[in-house]
């Protein structure tokens, strides 16, 4: 019995939304010609959409009972459809059928399709190491690499497990584990992560933490299990299923008994088949999916929109999703005779030739083209050096300025920026600190109007960002967001969520990076930037900002709560219609086919109110 209904259940997913679609149709086009007796047939043309749109029911409801004694909407749906049939009143049984099948292809069309974001993380996957033994170097598998061993990373190259630089200086970009787009300069002594990625200097390492234990391996663990635990929002007719059933086969047999008239018994079933209470909820789901994406969204998931509806937290990754991502000159500063200008200058002539991120912001943002400059050296973990106009121009970070006399206006002004959560270039012509530029990454114009307009729809922000306390708090103060947790790495993300769900908050996490594909999972709604995120954290999440306009958020959650209320107004009117249409087939007034017909028109008038959300807006 069970591989027979393993079979079955493989036969019934065979071609998916095609087969159903073209079952709808013909069964459709089966439904017209027996209506109307367009062509004559040895038979009802109605069998047509009971064959394709009801033995798939019915087969569903035998396994659910079987298999599970799990009594769904399907069940009464299946026995109105054979007790129509038994009675001779095919046209009904068609129509029951094709209605039904109506409302689960529109369910069928809200379910996500399989994501392969877990793949693209096992990619990140470092593949080989070079170890260093006796002298000689070797490149052998990453998964073989034992604690303790040495190992040589190049620039380019990813770290291939969790570790402690033990010589050199580089730069390492932690995006994947922080999601903050700025290197961090390493050097001995500096713990590296797997999955990171070396770009400048080489330096060796010995290992710390290997295989299942590495920093890379945690994330994909957390990524595959953290949405585990996500209810998924089940149908409200099958939920009501159980009582549904029961009166409706105890008003039939009441009615049988007391009236002694199959006729009027039948029709309660075929009243009482749940049409417009299974169509309910898909219908608004789609027409709220549908302008949800006019408006830059794209949603994956199904039930995303019914479970935003309960949000009371937002919780937003700061970079790239709150701020631009992307590092910008925000004030130039003199200490010496040279002006603001020429000091500008002279970092943008240094960093010309820089192939660091930092290196090419002033580039960028200098906005012209920089003098031509010479003898380039790069010293990872430190700066550049250049000569510029004759003179000897290095920028870069606090080391430059080891052994050199730094003035109290050098140390206040930078240390004032630093405090903020900017980055400071310091500039020092011919060995003498001459000032310093001041990059910051910049907050979206919208964010601000944003997290206002979430505030007055009664849902409130919450800061997680890997980035520094400084750059976080400088960011919230920005923004009048007033929870804020700094430093966080992508566990430390999904422990903040899941606390904020054991106090009983529905929370919905909007981020970019690969680092918040966990976190993106574990909350109730993951939202994703889809223009600039990673496709790690897009496949991850339940939506997809598409455009990147987060100032439409707010527009999202009010479009979201306006769909709930759309459902419960289409859940009640068609449990009224169905309780108004068994009263009138108890005292015979309704027969199978008018019966039928009524409870249908109920189902269109469910879908022409769900429509109404395609062009909602809240005023």
């Amino acid at each position: 019995m069970k591989k027979l209904i393993e079979k079955t259940e493989a036969f019934m997913e065979l071609g998916g939304i095609r087969k159903d679609i073209a079952f709808l149709v013909l069964g459709g086009l089966s439904l017209i010609i027996s209506l109307f007796d367009l062509i004559p047939l040895p038979f009802d043309a109605a069998w047509i959409a009971i064959i394709l749109c009801g033995i798939p029911i019915i087969m569903e409801a035998v396994i659910g009972l079987i298999t599970a004694f799990d009594i769904k909407a399907d069940v009464l749906v299946s026995l109105a459809l054979i007790a129509s049939v038994c009675i001779g009143e095919d046209f009904a049984a068609g129509e029951v059928a094709f209605i039904m099948q109506l409302g689960a292809l529109l369910e069928d069309l809200t379910v996500a399709r399989a994501r392969a974001g877990i793949e693209k993380l096992v990619h990140l996957t470092p593949r080989s190491a070079r170890v260093i033994t006796d002298g000689s170097e070797k490149i052998i598998p990453a998964d073989q690499v034992a604690i303790g061993d040495r190992i040589r990373v190049l620039p380019g190259e990813t770290v291939p497990v969790d570790g402690v630089i033990l010589s050199g200086q580089t730069s390492i970009n932690q995006a994947v584990m922080t999601g903050e787009s700025l290197p961090v300069d390493k050097a001995a002594g500096d713990d590296v992560s797997s999955g990171t990625v070396n770009q400048f200097g080489a330096f060796v390492m010995k290992a710390t933490k290997v295989g299942e234990d590495s920093s890379i391996q945690r994330m994909i663990r957390l990524v595959q299990s953290a949405d585990a635990g996500k209810a998924k929002i089940v149908g409200l007719a099958d939920k009501w299923a159980t009582w549904i059933v029961v009166i409706a086969l105890s008003a039939a047999a009441l009615t049988w008994i007391f009236t002694g008239e199959i006729i009027r018994a039948v029709t309660i079933l075929v009243v009482f088949c749940p049409c417009a209470l299974v169509l309910a909820t898909p219908t608004a789901i789609m027409a709220a999916i549908g302008n949800a994406t006019k408006h830059g969204f794209l949603v994956r998931e199904g039930d995303a929109l019914e479970r935003l509806a309960a949000v009371t937290k937002i919780t937003f990754d700061k970079t790239g999703t709150l701020t631009c991502g992307t590092p910008k000159v925000t004030a130039v500063r003199s200490v010496s005779g040279y002006t603001e200008e020429e000091i500008y200058s002279f970092a943008a002539a240094a960093e010309q030739m820089s192939e660091h991120p930092l290196g090419k912001a002033v580039v960028r943002c200098y906005g012209q083209t920089p003098a031509a400059c010479s003898h380039f050296q790069m010293s990872p973990g430190e700066g550049v050096t250049a000569v510029v106009d004759g003179k000897v121009v290095k920028a870069g970070n606090l080391k430059l300025l080891k052994g050199m006399m730094i003035s109290k206006e050098l140390a206040a002004g930078a240390g004032a920026y630093l405090n903020k959560g900017s980055t400071v270039i310091y500039i020092v012509i011919d060995e003498v600190p001459a000032g310093y530029l001041v990059l910051s990454d910049t907050v979206r114009e919208e964010s601000k109007d944003m997290i206002a307009a979430l505030g007055r729809i009664g849902v409130r922000p919450v800061l997680l960002t890997g980035d520094n306390l400084h750059a976080a708090n400088a960011i919230a103060g920005q923004l009048g967001i007033r929870d804020v947790h700094a430093g966080c790495l992508p566990e430390d993300k999904l422990d903040r969520i899941s606390a904020y769900q054991k106090e009983g908050n529905a929370v919905c996490m909007i981020g970019d990076g690969i680092n918040d594909a966990p976190a993106l999972k574990m909350a109730d709604v993951g939202i994703a930037m889809g223009g600039i995120g990673s496709d790690i954290a897009v496949d991850a999440a339940d939506i997809a900002l598409v455009d990147d306009e987060i100032r439409e958020l707010p527009h999202l959650l009010s479009l979201s709560r306006r769909m709930m209320t759309t459902i419960k107004v289409n859940l009640t009117f068609s449990m009224g219609l169905n309780f108004l249409a068994i009263a009138l087939a108890i005292t015979g007034l309704l027969g199978p086919v008018i019966g039928a017909l009524v409870h249908n028109a109920g189902s269109v008038l469910v879908i022409i109110n769900s429509a109404l959300l395609l062009n909602w807006k809240k005023k």
